[in-house]
C-alpha cells in the first residue's frame, strides 16, 4: 500500500507551478480493491488543489506501452510541452522538474532528459547489493559515456523527461516489443533527436528482493532488445549518420 502512496505523494508536492502541471495516474491494474485505493488516494490530493487525474483502461491493449500511448492520446495533453513518466515505485525529490526542465531551454534538439536511479533497499539482502552494482556501473559509465560521446542512450522507462514534441515525431509509443522504452530511444535516435544524461539527479526506487521477480524482469530486459533490433535493424541501416549503441505516474509540463 505504501508503495502507490508514496509515488503519488512525490509527484504531487514538486516544487513547480501547479497551474502548469498536470498529474495522470495510470492504473492498468485489474484489481478492484486496488483501483479503489488509488482513486481514493488521487481525490485526497485533489481536495488539497493539485492538478491530478486517476486514469484507467478498460481495454488493457499494449500492456505498458498501450498505457502511456492511450493517456497521451486524450484532448488536454496538447496544452502541454513535456511529460517526466515514472514507474509505480518511483519517487522524484521534490526538485526533480527544476533540476531536469532547465536543460531544454534553448536546446530545440533535445528530446529526452534522463535521471538516475537510486535504490532504496540495496542494502536488503545479497541479491539486491549484487544487482547495485551491476546497475551502478549502468548508470555511471555506460550511460554517462554513451550520452557525452556518442550522444545516444537507451531510455530507462522511467525517471525521464520527454518533449512531446519528440515523442509525436518518432511516431509515439508503439506496441511492437515489451521494451518500448528503448523502442522510442531508437527511433527518436534515428530522427536526429538528442538526449542527455545527468548523473547527479537521482529517483529513488526500489530493487526485485526475491530470485523469481528479478528473473522475470531480467527476462524481459534481456529478450527485449533482441525483439527491437530484428525490428529497428532496416531503420538503423538506412539512417544517414549511424551513431547508435546497443545497450505509473505522467507529468505534463508548460
Amino acid at each position: 500500500m505504501q508503495v502507490y502512496q508514496q509515488s503519488i505523494a512525490a509527484c504531487c508536492i514538486q516544487d513547480w507551478p501547479k497551474e502548469r502541471m498536470l498529474i495522470q495516474v495510470l492504473d492498468d491494474s485489474d484489481e478492484l480493491d486496488a483501483q479503489l485505493l488509488i482513486k481514493a488516494e488521487v481525490q485526497k490530493w485533489q481536495q488539497r488543489g493539485v492538478h491530478i487525474l486517476y486514469r484507467h483502461r478498460l481495454i488493457r491493449t499494449g500492456y505498458k506501452a498501450g498505457n502511456p500511448k492511450s493517456a497521451m492520446s486524450c484532448d488536454y495533453v496538447k496544452d502541454y510541452e513535456f511529460v517526466a513518466i515514472f514507474d509505480a515505485d518511483f519517487q522524484p525529490g521534490p526538485d526533480f522538474l527544476k533540476r531536469t526542465i532547465p536543460h531544454f531551454k534553448g536546446k530545440d534538439d533535445l528530446a529526452l532528459v534522463q535521471a538516475r536511479w537510486a535504490f532504496v533497499n540495496k542494502d536488503e539482502n545479497l541479491l539486491t547489493r549484487l544487482q547495485n552494482i551491476n546497475l551502478s556501473f549502468h548508470f555511471e559509465v555506460e550511460q554517462q559515456v554513451n550520452g557525452v560521446f556518442i550522444n545516444f542512450f537507451g531510455f530507462n522507462g522511467t525517471a525521464g523527461v520527454w518533449r512531446i514534441k519528440a515523442l509525436e515525431d518518432c511516431g509515439g509509443w508503439l506496441e511492437r516489443t515489451t521494451v518500448e522504452d528503448m523502442d522510442i530511444a531508437v527511433r527518436a535516435h534515428l530522427c536526429g533527436w538528442k538526449f542527455i544524461y545527468l548523473n547527479d539527479v537521482k529517483c529513488l526506487c526500489e530493487l526485485p528482493e526475491s530470485y523469481e521477480a528479478y528473473k522475470k524482469q531480467q527476462h524481459r530486459w534481456h529478450s527485449g532488445p533482441m525483439q527491437l533490433f530484428r525490428l529497428c535493424f532496416v531503420d538503423i541501416l538506412r539512417a544517414k549518420v549511424l551513431k547508435f549503441s546497443p545497450p505509473l505516474a505522467i507529468i505534463y509540463i508548460w
